[in-house]
């Protein structure tokens, strides 16, 4: 059986349809105008020859992703989507999202995401990784009380939330508040997984942003070494306390295609777990919670369960 028919166990659980996994600028030129779709369309192809039946999109403002799900049936692929991520106006997330303002202007764009039928909303708490340093965030976390009100406010609405986050402090916050899936998830200790493990959280870690990158040049590889070396750290530290793990790559990042991010991402979790006969029922475990992230008409949240 070939990799053109053969399905691939696992679903993408965090991919940016928009990207092209090489030139952040380019894809933004290529959908400005509107969704280019023969570009969607070889993107679905990528997941489609790899076997891969399911996609759970992190967002845009193009609207690339909404047309995806309406394409991505033809592909014999699951599309989820927010629509546009959510942050906060002077904060991160101009890449994917769409601003607010307050709490009450957040709200507005719940609702806007319900009429648009999002499957979900996405949430930006952080920043990013700043590849040039080891262990620095660039921009600011929101704070505890605003995370606790955009989680609520998704979650009354019938909508589970994905979290944008990254830093320990940041990431026990996100968790504590009732985010129902944690992405990337940079730089955490014990603490802040124990407190993911606690409140059931679903960790998609998105190693590859990172060891995808070791070699290429863009960065420095001692710094992109050193981060991968403590991301398995952290990862074996995860599973050992009991924390909920799913697949995402981050498709369409810098070093990442859409298709073969998954593999590379499946990859590098049986680099950290060679020997591990339970990675497999787990991972399934967790592609299981992505495929449950499609609202809800009575769904209430998880709250805070710190």
């Amino acid at each position: 059986m070939t990799a053109m028919n053969k399905r691939f166990p696992f679903g993408e659980g965090h991919a940016h349809i928009f990207m092209n996994g090489a030139d952040y600028h380019r894809a933004v030129e290529t959908h400005k105008n509107g969704p280019d779709e023969r570009v969607i369309r070889l993107h679905l192809q990528e997941y489609q020859k790899r076997g891969i039946s399911f996609v759970r999109d992190g967002g845009d403002h193009f609207g690339a992703s909404f047309l995806a799900r309406k394409l991505a049936p033809e592909y014999g692929i699951t599309y989820l989507t927010p629509g546009a991520a959510l942050f906060k106006k002077g904060h991160y997330g101009r890449v994917v999202g769409e601003a607010f303002e307050d709490m009450k202007e957040f709200a507005a764009l719940v609702k806007e995401r319900k009429r648009q039928g999002a499957d979900f909303i996405k949430i930006m708490t952080t920043g990013i990784m700043d590849f040039q340093t080891d262990h620095t965030l660039t921009g600011r976390a929101l704070r505890e009380k605003e995370v606790f009100e955009m989680v609520h406010i998704a979650h009354e609405e019938g909508f589970l939330v994905m979290s944008h986050t990254n830093g320990a402090r940041a990431c026990e916050i996100a968790a504590a508040c009732g985010a129902d899936s944690l992405e990337h998830g940079n730089f955490q200790d014990e603490q802040s997984l124990r407190v993911l493990a606690e409140c059931g959280t679903l960790w998609v870690p998105t190693v590859v942003t990172v060891k995808n990158l070791i070699g290429c040049g863009r960065y420095p590889d001692r710094i992109l070494e050193r981060i991968w070396e403590r991301t398995g750290k952290m990862l074996k530290a995860a599973r050992a306390l009991g924390v909920s793990l799913a697949l995402g790559s981050d498709a369409g990042a810098c070093m990442v295609g859409h298709g073969s991010g998954l593999l590379d991402e499946f990859r590098a979790f049986q680099e950290v777990f060679p020997e591990d006969k339970t990675l497999i029922s787990e991972l399934e475990r967790g592609q299981r919670k992505l495929e449950c992230f499609v609202r809800q008409q009575n769904r209430t949240g998880r709250g805070n369960k710190r």
